[in-house]
Protein backbone atom coordinates (compact mmCIF):
# COMPACT_ATOMS: atom_id res chain seq x y z
CA UNK A 1 0.00 0.00 0.00
CA UNK A 2 1.45 3.19 -0.87
CA UNK A 3 2.32 5.89 1.46
CA UNK A 4 3.81 9.07 2.22
CA UNK A 5 7.56 9.19 2.13
CA UNK A 6 10.15 12.52 2.64
CA UNK A 7 13.29 12.41 1.38
CA UNK A 8 15.60 15.26 1.59
CA UNK A 9 19.13 14.76 -0.01
CA UNK A 10 22.27 16.97 -1.01
CA UNK A 11 24.58 17.52 -3.51
CA UNK A 12 23.78 14.70 -5.56
CA UNK A 13 23.92 13.83 -9.33
CA UNK A 14 21.26 15.54 -11.75
CA UNK A 15 20.43 12.02 -12.96
CA UNK A 16 19.15 11.12 -9.17
CA UNK A 17 17.19 14.22 -9.08
CA UNK A 18 15.26 13.44 -11.80
CA UNK A 19 14.62 9.69 -10.93
CA UNK A 20 13.41 11.27 -7.78
CA UNK A 21 11.12 13.88 -9.08
CA UNK A 22 9.80 11.14 -11.78
CA UNK A 23 7.91 9.65 -8.48
CA UNK A 24 8.08 12.69 -5.32
CA UNK A 25 7.51 16.55 -5.63
CA UNK A 26 10.46 18.42 -5.32
CA UNK A 27 9.11 21.02 -2.82
CA UNK A 28 12.44 23.04 -2.68
CA UNK A 29 15.55 22.15 -4.36
CA UNK A 30 16.81 19.30 -1.49
CA UNK A 31 13.40 18.17 -0.39
CA UNK A 32 11.12 15.45 -1.91
CA UNK A 33 7.72 14.24 -0.63
CA UNK A 34 5.07 11.98 -2.74
CA UNK A 35 3.15 8.96 -1.93
CA UNK A 36 4.51 5.92 -3.57
CA UNK A 37 4.69 2.38 -2.66
CA UNK A 38 7.35 0.23 -0.49
CA UNK A 39 8.78 -1.05 -3.18
CA UNK A 40 9.29 2.29 -4.81
CA UNK A 41 10.27 3.38 -2.14
CA UNK A 42 13.29 1.00 -1.28
CA UNK A 43 14.24 1.02 -5.28
CA UNK A 44 15.03 5.27 -4.41
CA UNK A 45 16.92 4.69 -1.38
CA UNK A 46 19.37 2.25 -2.87
CA UNK A 47 20.04 4.01 -6.02
CA UNK A 48 20.06 7.47 -4.21
CA UNK A 49 22.70 5.53 -1.27
CA UNK A 50 24.56 4.31 -4.13
CA UNK A 51 25.57 7.56 -6.32
CA UNK A 52 26.16 9.49 -2.76
CA UNK A 53 29.65 10.77 -2.99
CA UNK A 54 30.05 14.20 -1.10
CA UNK A 55 26.35 15.12 -0.35
CA UNK A 56 24.08 13.77 2.63
CA UNK A 57 20.32 12.14 2.76
CA UNK A 58 17.86 11.27 4.66
CA UNK A 59 14.47 9.36 4.39
CA UNK A 60 11.07 9.27 6.77
CA UNK A 61 7.99 7.22 5.91
CA UNK A 62 5.41 5.85 8.30
CA UNK A 63 5.11 2.86 10.24
CA UNK A 64 3.25 0.94 12.92
CA UNK A 65 5.87 1.75 15.89
CA UNK A 66 5.11 4.38 19.03
CA UNK A 67 6.67 7.53 16.71
CA UNK A 68 4.72 6.48 13.59
CA UNK A 69 7.60 6.79 11.34
CA UNK A 70 10.75 5.26 10.27
CA UNK A 71 14.48 7.44 10.27
CA UNK A 72 17.07 6.13 7.63
CA UNK A 73 20.20 8.71 7.17
CA UNK A 74 23.29 8.31 4.72
CA UNK A 75 26.49 10.33 4.01
CA UNK A 76 28.33 12.50 6.43
CA UNK A 77 26.09 13.96 8.76
CA UNK A 78 26.72 15.74 12.24
CA UNK A 79 22.95 14.41 13.03
CA UNK A 80 22.63 10.32 13.29
CA UNK A 81 19.61 8.33 14.87
CA UNK A 82 19.98 6.51 17.28
CA UNK A 83 17.50 3.33 18.81
CA UNK A 84 16.86 4.02 22.10
CA UNK A 85 14.48 1.44 23.28
CA UNK A 86 12.35 1.41 20.40
CA UNK A 87 12.52 5.22 20.03
CA UNK A 88 14.64 6.74 17.73
CA UNK A 89 16.16 9.76 19.04
CA UNK A 90 18.92 12.15 17.45
CA UNK A 91 22.70 12.05 18.39
CA UNK A 92 24.78 15.32 17.54
CA UNK A 93 28.52 14.74 16.89
CA UNK A 94 31.11 17.38 17.93
CA UNK A 95 32.62 19.31 15.22
CA UNK A 96 36.77 19.91 15.20
CA UNK A 97 38.03 21.55 17.69
CA UNK A 98 38.85 24.36 14.82
CA UNK A 99 35.07 24.52 13.51
CA UNK A 100 33.70 25.10 17.15
CA UNK A 101 34.22 28.88 16.84
CA UNK A 102 31.28 31.50 15.82
CA UNK A 103 32.26 32.89 12.53
CA UNK A 104 33.02 36.90 13.06
CA UNK A 105 30.28 39.05 10.80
Amino acid sequence: MPSMTVISATAIPDHLRGALTRWLLEVTPTLYIGTISARVRTELWTNLTACLTEGSAALAYPTANEQGFTLHTAGPQRRHPLDFDGLTLIAFQRLPAGQEKAKPL
